[in-house]
């Protein structure tokens, strides 16, 4: 009964708020609402009439396995940034909205008067008005002062009245926002990452975590990164799924030419950001998912030679790589360094010539190799050793042997590579930092260590 008394109170106030509003000519919270509506509409009638006038594609729009044509198709990154300004002024204007009518709960019902150390907020008695604990029931005061009952737990109770008050108000936030987000994410999915990025920024700057407002953007949020983590998924089927283009000559490979868009926009918007990470980790699917398939895709072509559609392709993502500078994935444009090499020579350009491609210059050698230090190296072996000995059971005794096969493995790998340097690069005095003495202290210290 008392719960429902609060609600009809809390109900009576928020509807006389809102006649106040309407019956006043100043710009306040309404006619924000009725901007930010405007706006959205705006937005929603630019992208239906031009995903109307699109030609009807099988492949989904703003996937990297789409033609370039799909890919492509009349997108603006105006109508992205305006959503983002229209997505930061809704978000912007309903904490204060959300948070002055939590005020209102808390001060009206005196939900906070049960905390001696008023640590939520301000009660609506004045000091002088506020109860001793001499004038107060006796048996509370002892309840209140006995370690039954800790201040956590006094907050905590505070909190979830708040909270299930606020509910019962305006519980139709969170289907609302989450409906204003998705009318968007279906006209174009890149809007899902502005989300992710704008939702995590206000959830990570909210002073109170525990205030109605920022449980709602906090469980808006869990959708997001659902829906963002769909998007990056679809890219790396629309790889897998690609279908290559009937020319005479293959060229650059659709997921290929579309990357350079895709992470400049993901860098855009993702740079400097508290969901850095999470990009990151898709980059590297996706760049793996891209080599991976280059290899597969270059046997489909029916006229153009697998030799030639990996060289190019290739090329083109070490360029474009390079181009990016982007820290999660130095590590795949090294790779893709000395497979560049081996698909030149492959392709009948003189190992003495290839210093003079740009793309495989000694000044980009030199910058490979510095990132092949002796101690990375041997850091890198370390965490293998570990990843062995997790996999196998110390019954069978195969630690030892999987290492032993495994550091052959390795020299031949460094074999071949010095052995490439130096045809390629004869007379650059140009060498790996560690020589074959090196690694085999590596693997024979890793191992004793262990």
């Amino acid at each position: 009964m008392n719960r429902i008394c609060r609600i009809v109170f809390c109900s009576c106030h928020f509807i006389l708020k809102l006649f106040n509003l309407c019956k006043s000519n100043s710009t306040g919270a309404l006619s924000n609402i009725s901007r930010i509506r405007a706006s959205r509409e705006d937005l929603l009638d630019t992208s239906t009439s031009r995903k109307a006038s699109a030609v009807k594609v099988t492949v989904p729009y703003g996937t990297l396995g789409a033609s370039r044509e799909i890919w492509a198709n009349n997108v603006e990154s105006a109508e992205r940034d305006k959503f983002d300004a229209t997505l930061e002024k809704v978000l912007a204007e309903l904490e204060p909205v959300a948070l002055q009518e939590q005020m209102f709960c808390i001060n009206f019902f005196q939900l906070d008067v049960l905390s001696p150390t008023g640590k939520n907020t301000q009660t609506t008695l004045d000091p002088e008005e506020k109860p001793t604990s001499s004038e107060t029931d006796p048996n509370i005061s002892e309840y209140l002062n006995s370690s039954q009952f800790p201040q956590k737990k006094i907050d905590r109770q505070i909190n979830e009245e708040v909270r299930k008050m606020m509910i019962a108000l305006f519980g139709i936030l969170e289907a609302e926002l989450i409906n204003f987000i998705q009318s968007f994410e279906k006209l174009d999915s890149f809007y899902t990452l502005y989300v992710l990025v704008r939702l995590t920024q206000h959830v990570m700057s909210a002073q109170d975590t525990h205030s109605f407002l920022s449980m709602t953007f906090a469980s808006a949020l869990v959708h997001v990164k659902r829906n963002f983590d769909r998007f990056m998924q679809q890219q790396v089927q629309s790889i897998v799924e690609c279908k290559l283009p009937k020319k005479s000559k293959c060229g650059i490979l659709p997921y290929v030419e579309n990357f350079e868009d895709f992470a400049s926009t993901a860098e855009n918007i993702f740079k400097k950001t508290e969901r850095r990470a999470d990009m990151d980790k898709w980059y590297l699917q996706i760049v793996n998912k891209i080599f991976e398939y280059i290899s597969v895709h270059s046997n489909d072509h029916p006229k153009t030679p697998s030799q030639v559609i990996k060289m190019e392709n290739y090329h083109h993502m070490f360029s474009l790589l390079s181009q990016l500078k982007v820290p999660g994935l130095d590590a795949a444009k090294k790779d893709l360094f000395f497979e560049g090499v081996q698909q030149k020579v492959a392709q009948g350009v003189k190992e003495t010539e290839i210093s003079y491609q740009m793309a495989f210059s000694k000044q980009e050698l030199r910058k490979v190799i510095s990132q092949y230090p002796a101690r990375e190296v041997k850091k890198g072996l370390e965490n293998l050793y570990k990843k062995v000995e997790k996999h196998l059971c110390e019954e069978e005794n195969l630690l030892q042997v999987v290492w032993r096969a495994m550091q052959e493995e390795f020299i031949a790998q460094y074999n071949y590579l010095e052995e490439r340097i130096q045809k390629c690069y004869a007379g650059a005095m140009i060498t790996l930092e560690f020589n074959i003495n090196d690694i085999l202290n590596f693997f024979s210290d890793i191992a004793k260590s262990h």
